[in-house]
């Protein structure tokens, strides 16, 4: 493999850990404050249907039932698979914070209602069995050249990573990466992340100190949809087949809270499981089968093992990665 090989399957890699990293980041933000939320994966299903519906609404031309916004279509995207995230997260939240039900209950609840709502409106609006008309360029995030990269990219080693792996991403990729730094500067550099960081091991003591618990925990799973909201649209407005499809999510809500539990909570060790996973798709996606010399491994196999790989995490390491000690636990404040 040579290193031009190594740079595409590494650029492939950091483009599938995108969502992942974005889902990741933002099961981090309601874990941390005891709320447990399996239901990522329907607020990235729904977040990738809004985007790619209202891009297209946006997009299209206003004698043909559009806005006919042009470039600024992609942004109407965006925004609507924030509030449609968001939108889940408060159901989730008045589920699991004001009625203190079950949050796995309300979790998968989530992800059924999304797998079905996105197909029954996707139907009635496009007629095309649940899925959006492929975007133009017009309506997705198109890759940034970075400033110098074509002048240096004849430097070796530096030139080329420089210019093929760090330059030519879309503008939601350096928003994944920087969420990273962004969210470990609050989570533990801030009073808002402290105390966020409190909620979710010990809330008896939060009240007592005068702090709204419920307030701690809303604002918690609102940024929870924020992320999964920009998670899903990339899915649909950052990559090279703009629109969405039904179930295009395919799992990787799991994946990144595989992710999250394989990094014990934290955003850097998040960072570094996302672009496993990711480099481990983009591998599959590259060969669809490798000989070993003894066995030949079938592009079946590839393709499942990002999943495989998930499961093997789960299996090996919740024993030992310690969650929040209030996660999935109902506080009821005592009167």
């Amino acid at each position: 493999m040579d290193f031009l090989t190594i740079l595409q399957i590494s650029d492939s890699g950091i483009r599938a850990a995108t969502p992942l990293l974005l889902a990741c980041l933002a099961g981090l933000w309601s874990e941390r404050s005891g709320i447990v939320d399996i239901g990522l994966e329907g607020k990235m299903l729904i977040g990738a249907f809004a985007a790619g519906a209202f891009s297209s609404i946006a997009g299209a031309p206003v004698l043909e039932g559009g806005w006919g916004l042009g470039w600024g279509a992609m942004w109407v995207g965006m925004f609507a698979a924030i509030i449609a995230s968001i939108a889940l997260s408060l159901i989730h939240g008045f589920a699991s914070i004001t009625l203190r039900g079950n949050q796995l209950i309300s979790g998968v609840a989530i992800n059924f209602f999304a797998a079905g709502i996105t197909v029954l409106i996707g139907a009635s609006w496009f007629h095309q069995g649940g899925d959006t008309p492929q975007l133009p360029n017009t309506g997705r995030f198109r890759p940034i050249e970075l400033p110098l990269a074509s002048t240096f990219e004849s430097v070796p080693i530096i030139g080329p990573i420089y210019h093929n792996l760090i330059s030519g991403h879309n503008l939601i990729v350096y928003m994944a990466f920087a969420a990273v730094a962004i969210t470990w500067w609050v989570m533990y550099r801030t009073r808002f992340g402290l105390r966020i960081r409190a909620v979710g091991e010990n809330p008896g003591a939060v009240d007592t100190a005068g702090i709204s618990v419920v307030k701690l925990r809303y604002s918690a799973i609102i940024i929870t949809g924020i992320l999964c909201g920009i998670a899903g649209a990339y899915l649909s407005l950052g990559t090279n087949a703009p629109g969405f499809g039904r179930d295009m999510t395919a799992g990787r809500g799991f994946i990144a809270l595989a992710a999250l539990i394989f990094a014990k909570w934290k955003p850097i060790p998040a960072m570094w499981a996302c672009l496993l996973f990711g480099m481990l798709e983009a591998i599959s996606n590259k060969y669809q089968s490798i000989d070993l010399g003894i066995i030949v491994l079938p592009g079946q196999f590839m393709q499942a093992l990002p999943y495989v790989l998930t499961v093997i995490i789960l299996a090996g390491f919740v024993g030992k990665a310690i969650p929040p000690k209030a996660g999935g636990q109902p506080y009821s404040k005592e009167r």
